[in-house]
């Protein structure tokens, strides 16, 4: 597989450096992809970089995971308007291990194929740098007219900020730069890859190679993601989206995904699946042909829940889904976890009522109206379940005096009541 050609038409790349693609056609080559390691989990807004170094390594490449341990530390000035908190050694040890483990989904790290991917953490050979010892090999290679005249420098500098931007931020370009220098000296790396913010980042790193090695190093950066509305990709109104499912559940991870508009699945299956040329052509047309069936959406939101999560995750969240439309979802309720079935009924009126008088045998008449005021009166719920409008737990209740029990408890905390076609209420047993 031609690297280059792949992401091409995938819409991945913004920038290559000239003689890459005669680099790669040349001999196996290791790249490396940096990783900001501020948390102990990947959000979707690292996915474009994770399929990068997946792509590679499908080409018979070597990707280099490098989590930031010691950038990390700074903080990228990058596309920020303020610095960031810092971390301290035991936080980012946790979140690289974590971090290593969502990669392995992607990248093969385990087999003695010569091209299986590594993890490398820069703060393994920053944290032996004295300051003077930094500043006095590595500072004096670059000059500071040569730092200044980066984008994100120059944006950071110029902009409405009060705060300027520290030494310590100033900095992170050398930083960077001489992960690029360490890697290609100990690794053999001779390319880096990244978000097309990072151009500035990366171009130091092969001037760096260039000026003490005199080694010819490479860059290739990918576009920023971004939805067709100009809204920003991956964040949603409770935040980022992520690949933990503590964070984000796979039921809200496939909604996501099923949820984007038919511009943006069109550009996203490309980037965040592995599936060919033809196939994709295949879905657009059946786009074009049905837009209301979705077939790209629905593909989009498989083959990615599938790969970071698993195949019985997408099936549950598949099942999940269609509870709010079916008449025959008691089964699937009974199954799904705490956290998909409050996911699923975010936002209904919630009430809490007495798990006492549950035991007790408390009647649907007095705990829809008195206990959780689902229905104004008794007569009004008597009335809609007679008509076949009142389902507790997505099965019907006819007679509103039948007794509640702790058997019907979901999660051994919920009831779920249903009044008319729309209209939810969870209640809330404690």
């Amino acid at each position: 597989m031609d690297f280059i050609e792949e992401l091409t038409w995938r819409g991945m790349i913004h920038s290559v450096m000239p003689g890459t693609d005669e680099q790669l056609k040349k001999e196996m080559t290791t790249a490396y992809l940096g990783i900001d390691p501020t948390a102990d989990s990947l959000h979707i807004g690292h996915l474009v970089g994770v399929m990068i170094l997946k792509h590679f390594q499908r080409s018979g490449h070597k990707p280099i995971a490098l989590v930031g341990g010691a950038t990390g530390m700074i903080g990228d000035p990058s596309m920020k308007s303020q610095e960031r908190k810092l971390l301290d050694e035991e936080t980012l040890r946790h979140n690289q291990e974590a971090i290593k483990k969502q990669l392995s989904k992607f990248l093969d790290f385990d087999s003695d194929a010569p091209n299986a991917a590594e993890m490398v953490n820069n703060y393994d050979w920053m944290k032996n740098f004295s300051f003077l010892g930094f500043i006095r090999d590595v500072g004096k290679l670059i000059t500071v007219n040569y730092m200044m005249a980066k984008d994100s420098v120059k944006k950071r500098l110029a902009g409405e900020s009060q705060q300027g931007m520290s030494f310590t931020e100033f900095s992170y370009q050398l930083v960077q730069g001489y992960d690029f220098l360490h890697l290609y000296e100990t690794k053999n790396c001779k390319l880096q890859l990244g978000g097309s913010d990072q151009w500035g980042n990366i171009t130091t790193g092969t001037e760096l190679i260039r000026r003490t090695l005199g080694g010819e190093a490479y860059a290739l950066t990918c576009p920023l993601i971004t939805k067709a509305d100009g809204g920003k990709f991956g964040k949603t109104e409770s935040g980022n989206v992520w690949l933990d499912p503590r964070y984000t559940s796979p039921y809200k991870f496939y909604q996501f995904w099923l949820n984007v508009s038919d511009a943006d699945a069109e550009k996203y299956i490309k980037i965040f699946t592995e599936l060919s040329r033809e196939e994709i052509e295949q879905l657009v047309a059946e786009q074009a042909a049905d837009p209301g069936q979705r077939p790209l959406q629905k593909r989009l939101a498989k083959e990615i829940t599938t790969m970071v999560h698993s195949a019985a995750d997408y099936e549950a969240a598949v099942e999940a889904s269609q509870i709010l439309f079916s008449n025959h979802a008691s089964e699937t309720l009974k199954k799904i976890d705490e956290a998909t079935l409050l996911d699923v009924f975010a936002g209904v009126p919630q009430y809490e009522v007495s798990r006492q008088e549950i035991a007790d045998g408390i009647k649907f008449a007095d705990l829809l109206t008195d206990r959780a005021a689902v229905f104004p009166s008794k007569g009004e719920a008597r009335k809609m379940a007679q008509q076949g409008g009142l389902s507790i737990n997505k099965e019907k209740v006819n007679d509103i005096y039948t007794a509640a029990s702790l058997d019907m408890l979901l999660n051994d905390k919920y009831i779920l009541v249903q009044r008319g076609k729309k209209n939810y209420f969870l209640l809330i047993v404690k």
